[in-house]
């Protein structure tokens, strides 16, 4: 069996780095006037060319994302991205617009094109249309069960993608309108300002006594509110229905969940040449240390469950461990770290690098850039920590959340 690639959202430089020194195979990123993501950092035209260039020297792949629905007016603009794309050759450019497809099919011919999830591919007569068209890859609907991803397969020879970790839209495939209507932000061009995780009250006013389930408690009501989707439990069967492409969702993330999330997923995508598969109890753990909703399988096994909504605790977002820094060298057991929250003697503390999961380390000295002892440093200082054997440049330092804090 083939081993499926793992692909990590790149949002902006650093995150990107962060992606591939944990393992993934390939990364997809964009600019911020043509990605659904458009309130990630993102690149300008300079830096992606400079992440091209980044990925293909560690012989891995990067995919470009044009996936908004665009309009008249964007037409020009997208056929002026095209021909700067063109130039720089990407592995992949990932597009939802017909419209878009045929344009960059006719001024990018020798970029392979993957149709985005936003094109709703829910069925084998779809996936043979783009497969006609010339498409290279699919990126199937997150509404699709496995055995229907299983028919599909059957059906074409080009490659299949999906989600299997991140945030779930509670839209079908995404395709929402309740951003834009409410704030003028339209999540269809990137701007989305994730409405449905508001608190809501449901009322049909002219249906009295007429009551609709939904899940709610004293808080409010979180019909809309998905968990996040997580499928490291169940690779197995999405690599058996012929899935080959792994998605992680996230490039508006931080770099904490991009590492946390990608090393998990890198040991489970390896842990697949073993059968029967064997889940690793640390995985969930290692997942539950950075930003998360709570996690459900979605609809890989039919209908969204009803725990899969966020609606049973004070804080929907929760984690375990926040981010201290990133190791920028390691010599003569001296560690440098570029920090990103602040960091004290007598802090514990945790490295990010294979080998050291779940291992506390106490900060017994601290030393500034010039190399003066200091009892504390703040976030973006550069300090000195006694190094740890197995700690690696670009591993990050996480620190455990105090449970009781609120």
């Amino acid at each position: 069996m083939n081993t499926p690639e793992l692909l990590a959202p790149a949002g902006d430089y650093e995150k990107l780095v962060t992606a591939l020194h944990y393992g993934a195979d390939a990364v997809y990123m964009g600019l911020s006037g043509f990605s659904l993501r458009a309130k990630a950092d993102n690149f300008t035209e300079d830096e992606l060319r400079q992440a091209v260039a980044f990925v293909r020297e560690r012989g891995r792949k990067v995919y470009i994302t044009i996936n908004i629905f665009p309009h008249n007016k964007d037409i020009p603009l997208i056929r002026e991205h095209l021909a700067l794309l063109k130039g720089i050759s990407p592995d992949a450019l990932i597009i939802s617009d017909p419209g878009v497809f045929e344009t960059a099919s006719e001024l990018t011919p020798g970029i392979p094109i993957h149709v985005s999830t936003q094109a709703n591919i829910t069925n084998y007569a779809a996936a043979r249309f783009w497969e006609r068209l010339g498409a290279k890859r699919l990126v199937l609907s997150r509404e699709l069960s496995i055995d229907e991803i299983r028919k599909i397969r059957d059906s074409v020879s080009l490659e299949l993608e999906c989600f299997v970790h991140g945030s779930m839209c509670i839209s079908y495939s995404g395709r929402c309108y309740m951003s834009s209507f409410l704030n003028n932000r339209s999540g269809n061009r990137g701007e989305c300002t994730n409405t449905c995780r508001w608190n809501y009250r449901l009322m049909e006013e002219s249906r009295p006594g007429e009551y609709h389930p939904v899940y709610e408690n004293d808080r409010g009501t979180y019909v809309m509110s998905s968990r996040d989707l997580c499928m490291i439990e169940h690779l197995d069967k999405l690599a058996d229905a012929g899935v080959n492409s792994f998605k992680i969702e996230g490039r508006m993330k931080g770099i904490n969940y991009v590492a946390g999330v990608v090393k998990t997923y890198r040991e489970a995508v390896d842990s697949l040449g073993e059968r029967p598969f064997k889940i690793k109890e640390h995985w969930m753990h290692e997942l539950s240390m950075s930003s998360n909703r709570g996690y459900t399988t979605g609809m890989f096994f039919g209908k969204h469950p009803d725990n899969g909504y966020s609606h049973d605790d004070a804080k929907a977002y929760r984690m375990s461990h926040e981010l201290v820094g990133v190791v920028q060298s390691v010599s003569n057991g001296q560690t440098v770290v570029s920090l990103r929250n602040n960091l004290k003697i007598g802090d514990k503390i945790e490295f990010l690098s294979t080998g050291l999961e779940n291992r506390t380390f106490d900060v017994t000295e601290i030393y500034d850039e010039h190399g003066r002892p200091i009892e504390s440093g703040r976030n973006e200082n550069i300090v000195t920590i006694p190094s740890v054997p197995g700690i690696r440049i670009n591993d990050l330092i996480r620190r455990p959340l105090d449970p009781n804090t609120p």
